[in-house]
């Protein structure tokens, strides 16, 4: 017999699905603020999975990829424990902000204090509710503001647990990624929960092939760990990920109008030109050049660039050629056609 799941005082007995509310500090206007929270508590024993999106209030894909992930009637015969937070910085969601009210990031405040600051008071809840009850997580990111990502897979491929984990999600480009003092990645690694990051697309939009492809990848995920059962009737897709072990950002040699060349997934080889920068009072053009070989994995969207602003993020392969063909199949699968169970919850 499974044991009842207790999250915040509230008990959930196998087979249940319930939605909580998380009490955060409120506004000052008295205003009552809660973190939601969805559970599923399965009636048969599995691994017991924690889903978390908007820790940066401006990133919205996650919250619409939860919002589809919740529908997928693969979750009725669920083994184990789902935890899905679909809106972790409620007050950035708000304002539009990454930030919380007092311009803290949250995913610097990890694992967080009862009696720190507003983002360290929710960084601690976050880990005693949430962390602690769970034995994997996957957190959904975007792009900055004006920046956009590849779909991609961020984590600590050095840890076999992890690295089998990003291989299941099934993104073709997984980076190799250090851990950030204060990040809830990072927080978790500490208690020894392997923890995948998905970057896709741009603060404040939605983008589709970042959703799509976020809400397959989770699952993937769900049907390794045995939580779901896995389709045999699936074409097969999956194929080996390449791994990227460095990247960097490429900077702008001056200032001006920024009319970029290559779009996000596109190889470079080096001394490639990637775009030109213009005078907007005259003639003058500074060429951008790409300084190593690699493949596109975000981008700046908006024209305006200062000296040194960075505007290229590219990663390196062994193989750049391979993963630019693989990330073209990537997008094909995913946009055309939508199957029976996708079409149910777009």
């Amino acid at each position: 017999m499974r044991q009842d799941l207790v999250i915040s005082g509230q008990t959930i007995q196998p087979g249940s699905s319930v939605l909580i509310d998380l009490p955060l500090p409120s506004l000052y206007t008295n205003t009552p603020m809660t973190m939601p929270v969805h559970i599923i508590h399965g009636k048969k024993n599995g691994p017991r999975l924690f889903i978390s999106a908007a820790i940066h209030g401006d990133e919205l894909n996650g919250v619409e990829i939860i919002r589809r992930l919740l529908k997928d009637p693969a979750l009725k015969r669920l083994k184990g424990t789902l935890i899905v937070i679909p809106m972790v910085n409620v007050y950035g969601i708000i304002h539009h902000s990454r930030y919380l009210p007092d311009r803290r990031d949250l995913n610097r405040s990890f694992p967080g204090s009862k009696k720190g600051a507003l983002a360290s008071r929710m960084a601690d809840l976050f880990m005693t509710e949430i962390v602690a009850n769970s034995m994997h997580g996957i957190d959904l990111h975007t792009g900055a503001i004006h920046r956009s990502n590849l779909p991609q897979i961020r984590a600590n491929l050095d840890d076999e647990a992890t690295l089998a984990l990003a291989k299941a999600f099934n993104v073709p480009v997984l980076i190799n990624a250090n851990f950030r003092d204060g990040s809830l990645r990072a927080s978790a690694a500490d208690r020894g929960i392997p923890m995948l990051l998905y970057e896709a697309g741009e603060a404040l939009r939605f983008d589709e092939i970042s959703i799509r492809g976020g809400v397959r990848g989770i699952l993937n995920v769900m049907r390794h760990l045995g939580m779901i059962a896995s389709r045999k009737t699936r074409k097969a897709i999956a194929k080996e990920p390449y791994i990227a072990r460095s990247s960097n950002w490429i900077r702008t040699p001056g200032s001006g109008i920024f009319r970029t060349l290559k779009s996000l997934g596109c190889m470079v080889a080096k001394n490639e030109l990637l775009g030109l920068i213009s005078d907007p009072v005259s003639n003058l053009e500074i060429e951008v050049i790409s300084p190593f070989r690699g493949i596109i994995i975000g981008r700046s969207e908006i024209p305006l660039v200062h000296e040194g602003e960075a505007v290229y993020h590219v990663a390196k392969f062994g193989d750049s050629k391979q993963v630019a063909a693989q990330l073209e199949n990537f997008h094909d699968d995913i946009l055309p056609d939508i199957d029976e169970d996708e079409r149910a919850i777009v």
